[in-house]
């Protein structure tokens, strides 16, 4: 009798552990992170500072970024993204990471000009063709100069993302001519070579963080500024300006960094799927941000509020020409070798 109880408990428990483990092929798999799993392996959470509104070129590849990693760390990783200046502005945002308190950022070029001058090179006026010439440099010496520049600060440069060239906006007259900029004032990033572009065409400047750009343009702060197609959407600038001239003159992208110490702090087997994910969202925001673009300026160009001009070739060769002493002037302080890497405009 007790023979037969033992076997059919034996038969219960195993009929339980079949129910619970081996009608479950999940059970096979690796599981996910979550949170009451203990045990298990502990999550890294990586806090993505940024600036600009979610549906920018930026703000999307940040989203996309965080998916992949999602997808290719199992949930080992996270990554919490802050757009839109929730955290921190352009102002304070490499302090935030040089401190900690936050794990990345992806500053755009100006921004970083204010830690290490080398950076002022991609603020050159006309300094690249299109942006097959942009992805070339970046891709080659100069995006290794570029990076080699922040070893110093212990930030670690990851990857280049793109939101495309700028154009010009203003709320008085139409931008054609290097003699229409005279007695304007123009918002600008902290750049001393975007001083020197809008000196170079008779204007001034102001330095105003991009959540304000907004209010400074409708409160009449500032005449005019200058962006890419979309942050001048997504932002709708267009609502303050009357003016927009095409003229791709200078160029606008963003260092993605790490906090090095945190970096370094990371296992391999992390780095490296960190490192994968980024190549991969850097390429579909390659794919993405110019047809974002080119439909964001068809709406643009549907409105009555905001005249667009395209430079023509006679018009641009002007502005060139008004720009060229500054590639002189800055020659010393970007360094010969990182000016070696680029063409005078012509």
């Amino acid at each position: 009798m007790k023979t037969a109880i033992g076997i059919i408990s034996f038969i219960a428990v195993g009929l339980l552990a079949a129910i619970l483990f081996g009608f479950r092929p999940e059970a096979t798999r690796s599981l996910p992170f979550d949170d009451e799993q203990t045990g298990l392996k502990e999550r890294i959470v990586i806090k993505f500072s940024h600036v600009v509104a979610e549906n920018t070129p930026k703000g999307l590849a940040a989203s996309h970024f965080a998916k992949l990693v999602k997808e290719k760390t199992d949930d080992a990783v996270e990554i919490q993204v802050f757009p839109n200046g929730m955290l921190y502005t352009e102002d304070t945002e490499v302090a935030a990471l040089k401190r900690g308190d936050i794990q990345m950022i992806a500053p755009a070029y100006s921004n970083l000009s204010v830690i290490d001058p080398a950076w002022l090179i991609m603020d050159l006026p006309f300094a690249f063709a299109d942006q097959h010439a942009v992805d070339s440099a970046l891709d080659g010496t100069l995006g290794e100069l570029l990076f080699a520049s922040m070893e110093r600060h212990h930030i670690k440069g990851v990857a280049f993302w793109s939101n495309g060239f700028k154009q010009m906006t203003d709320s008085v007259r139409p931008l054609r001519v290097p003699e229409d900029f005279k007695g304007l004032n123009f918002r600008i990033l902290p750049s001393d070579v975007l001083v020197s572009q809008f000196q170079a065409l008779g204007a001034t400047t102001s330095k105003i963080p991009f959540n304000e750009v907004f209010a400074s343009l409708k409160k009449g702060t500032v005449d005019g500024q200058e962006n890419t197609i979309s942050n001048i959407f997504t932002k709708q600038l267009y609502q303050t300006q009357h003016y927009m001239t095409i003229s791709n003159h200078g160029y606008l992208g963003y260092g993605v960094m790490f906090n090095e110490s945190f970096w370094d702090g990371l296992p391999p087997g992390i780095q490296a799927e960190l490192q994968s994910a980024l190549a991969e969202t850097t390429e579909w925001m390659k794919q993405n941000t110019a047809a974002m673009q080119e439909q964001q300026l068809r709406q643009l160009k549907q409105l009555k509020d905001i005249d667009i001009h395209t430079l023509t070739p006679q018009e641009r060769a002007q502005w060139v020409q008004a720009f060229l002493p500054i590639y002189d002037q800055y020659r010393e302080i970007i360094g010969e070798p990182l000016m070696n890497e680029i063409a005078r405009p012509k």
